[in-house]
């Protein structure tokens, strides 16, 4: 049975929707439908998180075992209390670094998420942000975590798109206005089981 570890964030813990109902716990559940069995997901997340807050975490789990991949979206919170996006790119790549180390050394299983739009939901409305530039600024932590990824040979699976598509869709969103649903968390799992599918050795039936 394989193994996955899950760090991040409010996206990762799936703020205000049943752990089941998680992006981990429904890619899991993706994987097993497609017989590709999976152990629960091990998730080190939690809502607020910066990244230096989730190194913090990670240490302090003090995980020695490795699993047969693993997923890290983190940086939205960077973005959200205004940080210098250089030091995002330091601590962003010692995360991948040691998300590589969690993964076993294999780069090809490291699964890097691109940072939800919250600039377009109801509760960056209600806050008076400007939807173009939290996109702006957005678009700029992705460019340098894709280019991170990249440089490691890791994967950079984008849900931004979604997340602006749906952003103010009330299905898409938890009832805080701000966190994605069930329903959003879907998307991303879609995404990401062809990806892990292949990663793993194990091509999607029918792709």
């Amino acid at each position: 049975m394989y193994t996955y570890l899950a760090l991040g964030d409010s996206y990762t813990i799936g703020e205000r929707v049943p752990m089941a109902e998680n992006f981990p716990h429904q890619l899991v559940q993706r994987l097993n439908q497609e017989q590709v069995e999976v152990a629960a997901p091990v998730i080190i997340a939690k809502t607020g998180w910066t990244t230096d807050e989730l190194a913090a975490a990670i240490r302090e789990h003090n995980l020695h075992e490795t699993f047969s991949f693993v997923t890290l979206l983190i940086g939205v919170n960077n973005q959200y209390r205004g940080r210098d996006i250089g030091n995002y790119k330091q601590e962003f790549a010692s995360l991948l670094d040691q998300a590589i180390a969690f993964a076993g050394g294999r780069t090809h299983r490291v699964f890097v998420v691109s940072i939800p739009d919250w600039g377009v939901t109801p509760f960056a409305i209600a806050e008076g942000r400007d939807p173009a530039q939290v996109a702006s600024e957005i678009d700029a932590y992705n460019n340098a975590c894709r280019k991170i990824a990249h440089r490691m040979g890791c994967h950079f699976t984008d849900i931004t798109d979604s997340t602006r598509a749906n952003g103010s869709n009330a299905l898409f969103l938890a009832e805080d206005g701000l966190h994605p649903s069930a329903k959003e968390y879907a998307v991303w799992a879609a995404r990401l089981t062809p990806e892990v599918m292949k990663a793993l050795g194990k091509e999607q039936p029918g792709v």
